[in-house]
């Protein structure tokens, strides 16, 4: 299965929201699970973005839907890239 890095930046809303709810990032993991996807890490980070998670889906459509519908709610930006491993890219370019 597809494995995508999300990268996601929370608003102003999404920080008070954190704050006052923290067991609210279990909620929105579920939300992902609803949506078709599966979030197989996460973690907080300092610098530019928020979170950073490693999500698994079917296809891009999957995460296009899941970056939309949770985008929408105003309370992150999400950009989602999806991953190849190393051992796959090899495969590929030696063929």
């Amino acid at each position: 299965m597809p494995t995508y890095i999300m990268l996601s930046k929370l608003s102003e809303q999404g920080l008070q929201t954190l704050r006052a709810n923290p067991e609210r990032l279990k909620e929105v993991n579920k939300d992902v699970e609803e949506l078709g996807a599966r979030v197989l890490h996460q973690w907080f980070v300092l610098g530019p973005y928020d979170f950073v998670n490693i999500v698994e889906a079917d296809d891009a459509k999957a995460i296009a839907r899941v970056s939309i519908a949770i985008s929408a709610r105003g309370s992150t930006e999400l950009e989602s890239f999806e991953l190849i491993e190393v051992d796959e890219l090899v495969n590929v370019l030696s063929a």
